[in-house]
């Protein structure tokens, strides 16, 4: 993949700290458990929009945001930066495409930073 494919994808300049400071090794571990963990942050966002539950998607998205973000996974933790907004004006128009990006990119992303990490190793 295309580093500038990549750079949308993952926070490259916080990974390339992460490696340095405690290993792709190390990291990729975190990254196992947030792979396990990532079906249920998904799971919780469509079950809050499909419930129309503003106050929940809003704080699962919190979570997730950092989640996703303590990872490298930029992509994901900006869609869920703006998913965490309830009280912007767009949000309302926008949120439920914004789970559906996050439900679309999640695990494609989540494998691109598994190769990555995998490749540093």
């Amino acid at each position: 993949m295309a580093t500038v494919e990549l750079e949308v994808i993952l926070d490259l300049n916080t990974l390339e700290q992460y490696c340095s400071a405690i290993g792709a090794g190390t990291l990729l571990k975190s990254v196992v458990l947030f792979e396990q963990l990532m079906p249920e942050y998904v799971g919780n966002l469509v079950k809050a929009n499909d419930a129309a539950d503003r106050d929940t998607l809003c704080s699962e998205a919190h979570k997730f945001k950092g989640a996703a973000g303590s990872v490298g996974l930029k992509r994901i933790q900006q869609i869920a930066q703006l998913l965490q907004h309830g009280e912007e004006p767009r949000w309302e128009a926008e949120h439920s495409a914004w789970v559906a990006e996050i439900v679309e990119h999640a695990s494609a992303d989540l494998q691109q930073l598994k190769l990555f990490l995998q490749a540093k190793a």
